[in-house]
């Protein structure tokens, strides 16, 4: 099987933040190993020496990446490399990916995968755009692209239960009929980041709570705020925030400089400490491994969040509050609806030994499924 991957990266400046990139590069691998001829066209390359590797333009901007597609250069690349599987990780693109293989003559099946949708729901049911892609009105476009894409798809892949039961919702509001076309694929652990429980030590000292993902307001980031004063006014519990940006590029941050002010304000508090991996694999693998446990996002649309996989692979228990996917899959135990509930959970991993041990054994073992290997089976068979 012939694979193009087109892979749209939105933090080229520092990879490792890219969870889109992540993906490709754990999964193409695999992917290869199981025999499929993969070529990856992505602003940077991902995966090993088998794969394939076409170079793209980084898109300037978050909207640039779901209208601007350019069809010349697709038709180019469908006939240049006669793929059997076409997979549009951007999904607003598919509808411009299957203009490109009607103008290539190609027969290939165009997959689409949803690494993020740009929708949530309400309390009341009520769907409503992300407020991450709705600059100058533009949510209801991109929703509506989002549904084309949807349309245009053979295979429609998503990462979780949770992510597969809101596009269904989303896709009939927006009268496109998937039929069964839906999959659900998740994304891959990164065996580098694995560690057995059995290897953790009890903690001396203050315990560290690890937040390790985006700072972005929408993810929720001003509740992290509010929660690490109360962790820090508990003494129990030390806050490490991780700065996986460093300096993002001006059209970014002219689009969205949260991050920026709400790492400001997390490093401003006393007993939070912000730091940076600097891109290096082995660095944020240690300091995963010098915490007692995670923090959730508290983003309402979550359908998936690699850093929480991070954090369980290393068997860090993960707290969370009960929202999106992060409800479906961590443990229930472990998942928090007020303020004062989080801080008791957090306390309590930081001191009972036993009530860690039995949690760090759970987290661990609910990413088992998601080796590599596993994933690129899923993938293979969704796309077949």
């Amino acid at each position: 099987m012939r694979v193009l991957y087109l892979l749209n990266i939105s933090n080229p400046d520092r990879l490792s933040a890219d969870s889109g990139w992540i993906f490709a590069d754990l999964l193409a691998p695999s992917l290869a190993d199981a025999g499929a001829d993969v070529t990856v066209a992505a602003p940077a390359a991902a995966g090993d020496a088998r794969c394939g590797f076409h170079q793209t333009k980084v898109p300037g901007t978050k909207y640039r990446a779901r209208f601007s597609a350019d069809i010349d250069e697709l038709v180019a690349l469908i006939g240049a490399e006669r793929p059997d599987v076409v997979v549009a990780n951007q999904i607003e693109e598919a509808p411009a990916v299957r203009t490109a293989l009607l103008e290539a003559s190609s027969d290939a099946l165009l997959a689409g995968y949803c690494h993020y949708l740009p929708f949530s729901f309400a309390g009341g049911g009520q769907m409503l755009p992300d407020p991450s892609l709705d600059d100058a009105g533009l949510g209801r476009p991109v929703l509506l692209a989002f549904a084309a894409g949807l349309a245009a798809c053979d295979r429609v892949m998503v990462h979780s239960s949770t992510a597969a039961s809101w596009v269904s919702a989303a896709a009939a509001r927006m009268t496109v009929d998937l039929g069964d076309r839906l999959r659900v694929v998740p994304a891959p652990r990164d065996e580098r980041l694995v560690r057995d429980p059995a290897a953790i030590r009890p903690s001396t000292g203050t315990a560290i709570g690890v937040y390790n993902h985006q700072l972005y307001a929408h993810y929720g980031t001003e509740q992290v705020v509010d929660l690490a004063r109360q962790l820090s006014d508990s003494g129990a519990v030390r806050l490490r925030v991780m700065d996986l940006f460093g300096q993002r590029r001006a059209e970014r941050k002219g689009l969205d400089d949260s991050p920026e002010k709400m790492r400001e304000k997390l490093a401003a508090l006393p007993h939070v400490q912000v730091v940076s991996d600097r891109g290096d694999r082995v660095r944020y693998k240690n300091l995963l491994a010098g915490a007692r446990f995670g923090i959730a996002p508290f983003r309402p649309g979550c359908p998936w969040s690699m850093s929480v996989i991070d954090c369980q692979g290393m068997s860090l228990p993960v707290i969370s509050p009960k929202l999106g996917w992060l409800a479906e899959h961590i443990d229930p135990e472990l998942c928090f609806t007020t303020p004062d509930e989080a801080v008791a959970l957090a306390e309590r991993l930081a001191t009972d030994h036993e009530f860690h041990s039995v949690h760090a054994k759970r987290a661990h073992a609910s990413t088992a499924d998601f080796t590599p290997a596993l994933v690129a089976a899923r993938y293979l068979e969704a796309i077949s």
